[in-house]
């Protein structure tokens, strides 16, 4: 992780602060132009690694200074990040590499689906009935979308044809997954029935997606939460002791 810092001094004026961010505006722009970051923090930071071209070495998520930690996990590889204020002064921090990451690719489907919900007056067969003549007609030709839109009472995929979009395995319920999960590319599946109702889903296409950035997120997350319940319960502990006594009680 490369660092650059543009200090204020202990009891900055309002022209020294301006001075300050200035600066650091003016080596994020120049940085941000295709200049080099390692020569340009030996020659412009103020913090302590300047001469070894702004390198803090490498770190774990969990050993990130705090104004850092909710930044960093957010960056790409090789990306300089905004200006971030601290007492201190102005930093600028760039991700120049990542090791030790596991990586996390998942399969997702792209699916849609019409839903027959039973009632009072729609049984469980009428529901699998209709959903037959559905599917009769688009294996025949008909748009999957337009009758989607007009039978589906699935109210926020109806309006959109039925698409559910891009899905990660877990997000629906097993049942309905496994029904989608044994389809070919564009094939329409058999009515099938979950405790929604009754469904036929089409599978539009399938991809593999890194989704390692989205849990190193959900890991810093979890993190920053950790820290915060810490926090709050070291204040909680130094408020009781703050506000506890002792008697002491001298034998006559």
């Amino acid at each position: 992780m490369g660092h650059i810092l543009s200090a204020v001094p202990d009891g900055a004026s309002p022209e020294e602060l301006a001075a300050a961010k200035n600066k650091a505006e003016d080596i994020l722009a120049r940085l941000k132009g295709g200049a080099n970051f390692g020569r340009t923090a030996a020659a412009e930071s103020d913090g302590r690694q300047a001469l070894e071209g702004g390198d803090l070495g490498w770190r774990k998520a969990a050993e990130l200074p705090t104004i850092f930690e909710s930044i960093v996990p957010e960056l790409e590889k090789g990306e300089v990040s905004d200006i971030i204020r601290s007492p201190s002064g102005f930093h600028l921090i760039k991700l120049l590499d990542v090791r030790g990451a596991e990586r996390h690719v998942i399969n997702q489907t792209h699916a849609r689906h019409i839903l027959i919900k039973t009632n009072e007056v729609i049984s469980s067969n009428d529901a699998r009935a209709r959903l037959r003549v559905l599917r009769a007609r688009i294996v025949n030709g008909a748009d999957f979308g337009e009758l989607a839109r007009a039978n589906s009472d699935d109210p926020g995929s109806a309006a959109k044809g039925g698409d559910l979009g891009w899905l990660n395995p877990g997000d629906t319920i097993q049942s309905f997954e496994k029904s989608m999960d044994r389809l070919a590319d564009g094939e329409v599946s058999e009515p099938f029935e979950t405790e929604f109702g009754w469904h036929i889903v089409q599978v539009l296409a399938r991809r593999d997606r890194d989704s390692t950035q989205d849990v190193q997120r959900a890991k810093a997350a979890n993190e920053l939460r950790r820290r915060k319940v810490e926090e709050e319960l070291q204040a909680w502990l130094r408020q009781i002791r703050d506000e506890a006594y002792v008697e002491y009680r001298l034998e006559e």
